[in-house]
């Protein structure tokens, strides 16, 4: 009996090894003959699943936002609007291993974005989806009436994107100076005074 085999796995463990290489090696050391090594794949069986090194780095590169939409689509939402936007926020910063590992290859690959078409268009995408989630976060809050009176809606969505964008950025380059715990002191204390209670 032929051996069945699941195409979609096979993608996702080979950018898993691409995940490996760049962790590594920098964006630089990817190639498609290093990644089908990590795998344990021939080149051949690599090339069946991914013709162009571009190809399998875009297929990386989404499969980092796909994950992380995937926990949030799971996550346990309450109703209690400072918990739903804690447990959202805390799923796109790099507070455990598995999140640290997305942060480091996203960064990598936006780096990699500003020279590469097909990253970029993923990348702009992925920044538009973000700016729109942190948007209806700050709406929301306004409609519940939890924010300041004078508060600026789309500068206070713009504020908070900057904000995880940059905690991201600072964790993956300077680790020893802003751990996980800092991280998440941060975002509090920047959410403490932007909802309040009236």
């Amino acid at each position: 009996m032929p051996k069945i085999v699941n195409h979609d796995q096979r993608r996702e463990l080979l950018a898993e090894a691409a995940w490996r290489v760049i962790r590594r090696e920098g964006l630089e050391g990817v190639s498609v003959r290093r990644v089908a090594e990590e795998a344990g794949m021939s080149l051949g069986s690599l090339r069946h699943y991914f013709v162009t090194q571009s190809e399998l780095l875009a297929f990386s590169m989404q499969m980092v936002s796909d994950r992380v939409n995937q926990r949030i689509m799971k996550l346990a939402f309450n109703g209690n609007p400072r918990h739903d936007i804690e447990i959202v926020i805390r799923e796109l910063m790099p507070l455990d291993e598995e999140r640290r590992a997305e942060a480091e290859v996203w960064l990598a690959f936006s780096v990699r974005a500003q020279v590469d078409a097909a990253l970029k268009e993923l990348s702009q995408e992925v920044h538009g989806s973000l700016y729109d989630g942190f948007r209806k976060m700050i709406d929301m809050l306004v409609k519940m009436k939890l924010t300041p009176e004078d508060i600026d809606a789309e500068q206070e969505t713009k504020r908070l994107h900057a904000l995880v964008d940059g905690l991201v950025v600072h964790c993956v380059l300077n680790p020893e100076r802003l751990d996980s715990d800092e991280i998440w002191r941060i975002v509090m204390y920047h959410l403490d005074r932007i909802i309040v209670n009236r």
